[in-house]
């Protein structure tokens, strides 16, 4: 009998060493690390389903699973989570990932196609095919972020350092400064430093949208390089079986452990005794008591209504964060067959970013979201996931996830629960200037508008599904505030805070750990032992 089920044995009713607000991925994984230390854990989910933003689920028809949120997981290929199986993710609850050959790929309105590949030599030639200078200027970059990657890599998956520390080492260094000025630099400007074909540009201009910010935001220059490095050096991992076979990897890690899971369970506040929290209360008036530790997926902007106790300091500046102006609405197809695009090369990667013919189309864009306009054209990132893994779909149909970004507030005045559908029918006419077989595969459709997101997750608040926006003051230790930064609440012990608007950021990354990591120090538990444990 492992140590998590003796204790299960021995309690009895709603006490708990752990509960975990939210089953979202990043709280799953700091749930299954502390039930691995043989503590009795208990998550609790408002939804029916699991995952939060890492969940699948038949959003059209059945047999067409769906990633609703994340599609690839790309930075969590580098955690110790995953790259040395700290949990057994892999090794005994069943965890797989392709990795195909062509990470991300651009398809331009004329036909034209830009791929990057996992071999840095068969990118060199793609974008040899447009400018030799931009291939050569390539592999410099691609250097470079090879280079800067375990540097880089050691940041994400633990506690941040403070942040005038940081600063102050890299200063020590000619490396260490260069870094710190890409740092403020905006990807606009390293790829104008790197890169002289404009349709190069725009396609490398396209990472930073994914991170719902323009290109000319300062402060985006490094995610060009981070891209790169986890582009040649991990691939994007495609999970066999949806996005949510993580989420289900890390819930049969937590029962096995002797956890608990639970649906359909809204908590509304954290209990808090003698300034230390000790439980939950829940909108039904359930309460649950946490001996050791109680773990929040809340957002920054809700923490004060959570915790009433919260210091009216800590409140304001939680509530003060920025969200992004820019969120996102996403398309969901059924279709009876797979998709045939308007190019002579063949389009197979995991990301398609479906582009206007000039770089500054692109930009402009971006500019209009700045004003809280729709954007002039409409910039559709395309993931169609059942080319990798046909186990999504009944044999021989396809799925394709579309996304886009819009104003939260539209700018017509229509609710998004009105109009979305509308707008969902714009982009898939848009995709069909790219596509020429839409209308004959297309079953069925789901749209998420951000109002949708929103109501999914609380962390997704006014459709940003990076919690907050991902400035340069609300990074590292500042995420999302100075004083939250390390994953603690002060003046409330043993309250951890998980989730996108923590360190480092929007995506899976299996931050989680980080928390976990805190948490285990306060306890007193040596966490670099746990993944030994079983």
């Amino acid at each position: 009998m492992s140590a998590g089920s003796e204790r299960i044995k021995q309690d009895a009713g709603n006490s708990y060493d752990v509960i975990a607000i939210g089953s979202g991925h990043n709280g799953l994984v700091a749930a299954a690390y502390l039930a691995r230390t043989g503590r009795r854990v208990l998550v609790l989910e408002r939804n029916a389903w699991l995952g939060g933003g890492v969940v699948t689920r038949e959003l059209t028809r059945p047999g067409f699973q769906h990633d609703q949120h994340s599609m690839a997981h790309i930075f969590i290929q580098a955690n110790p989570l995953l790259a040395n199986d700290e949990l057994g993710l892999i090794r005994d609850f069943g965890l797989r990932y392709q990795f195909p050959d062509s990470p991300m790929m651009s398809v331009f309105e004329d036909g034209a196609t830009l791929t990057l590949y996992r071999d840095r030599e068969r990118s060199v030639a793609e974008i040899g095919r447009w400018s030799a200078h931009d291939a050569a200027a390539y592999r410099r970059l691609a250097e470079q972020a090879a280079q800067w990657l375990p540097m880089l890599v050691a940041t994400l998956y633990s506690p941040p350092a403070p942040a005038g520390a940081s600063f102050a080492m890299m200063d020590q260094s000619p490396e260490g400064r260069a870094v710190w000025r890409i740092m403020q630099m905006s990807c606009h400007d390293v790829l104008c430093s790197y890169f002289e074909n404009d349709r190069v540009r725009a396609h490398f201009a396209r990472v930073a949208g994914e991170n719902l910010v323009s290109p000319d935001e300062k402060s985006t220059g490094i995610g060009l390089f981070v891209f790169i490095g986890f582009l040649e050096a991990y691939g994007f991992g495609v999970p066999i079986g949806g996005s949510g076979s993580l989420t289900r990897a890390l819930v049969a890690s937590i029962e096995q452990d002797g956890g608990r899971v639970e649906t359909d369970c809204t908590v509304a506040e954290v209990l808090v005794s003698q300034g230390r929290a000790v439980g939950v209360r829940t909108a039904d008036e359930r309460r649950f008591t946490a001996r050791d530790a109680v773990i929040g997926a809340i957002h920054p902007h809700h923490l004060g209504q959570m915790v009433p106790q919260l210091d009216s300091d800590v409140r304001k500046a939680a509530e003060d964060t920025h969200v992004s102006s820019a969120a996102c609405i996403t398309v969901h197809a059924a279709l009876s067959a797979p998709l045939r695009f308007r190019t002579k090369d063949s389009v197979r990667s995991v990301m398609v970013e479906l582009l206007p013919d000039t770089y500054r189309q692109l930009r402009e864009s971006f500019d209009d979201l700045r004003y809280g306009d729709f954007m002039r054209r409409h910039l559709l990132g395309l993931g169609s996931l059942s080319m990798f893994d046909p186990s999504r779909v009944p044999s021989g149909a396809a799925i394709a996830h579309i996304w886009d970004y819009v104003p939260y507030d539209r700018p017509d005045g229509l609710s998004w629960d009105d109009a979305k559908r509308d707008y969902a029918n714009r982009m898939l006419r848009h995709l069909g200037t790219f596509v020429e077989n839409l209308d004959d595969v297309l079953l069925d459709f789901h749209c998420d508008s951000p109002v949708d997101m929103e109501r999914t997750s609380p962390s997704f608040l006014r459709g940003d599904l990076h919690g907050i926006a991902p400035t340069s003051y609300q990074s590292g230790a500042h995420r999302p505030t100075p004083e939250l930064g390390g994953y603690r609440v002060p003046g409330v012990e043993r309250l951890y805070l998980v989730g996108p608007f923590q360190h480092p950021g929007g995506g899976v990354f299996g931050a989680g750990r980080a928390t976990a990591q805190v948490a285990c120090d306060d306890l007193g538990v040596e966490f670099d032992r746990i993944g030994s444990r079983r």
